[in-house]
């Protein structure tokens, strides 16, 4: 992949999500469903904005012990989540990608 970027696409629940996927290609901010396009639109408007700011990630621990982290919001909403990680390293490297790659990165809309 030549560039991070946000992709548009329909689950299986025909929601609309967004994932960010890094320079490698990876995911690593995924959201919550939304019934329409124009909600899912406004959510990566809303990484882009809070991706910048350290404050607006919530660094957790799953269940099984494995690491991730959520993007917030002003209002403490969750925005997107992030895929699992094994060390806090790669939980806080992670969190970079998201912080220098999200606010310029473009959007493709997979549900055209």
């Amino acid at each position: 992949m030549d560039n991070p970027k946000f992709q548009i696409f329909r689950g299986e629940n025909d929601e609309f999500y967004f994932r960010l996927r890094a320079r490698n290609g990876e995911i690593i901010l995924q959201s919550e469903g939304y019934v329409n396009k124009a909600g899912c639109i406004n959510g990566i408007a809303s990484v882009k904005e809070n991706a910048p700011d350290d404050e607006h990630y919530k660094r957790e621990t799953a269940d099984d012990g494995q690491l991730y982290f959520v993007l917030v919001a002003a209002n403490g909403e969750p925005i997107g989540t992030s895929e699992m990680y094994t060390t806090d390293q790669a939980r806080e490297n992670g969190i970079e990608a998201v912080r220098g790659d999200a606010p310029a990165a473009p959007t493709e809309d997979t549900t055209l």
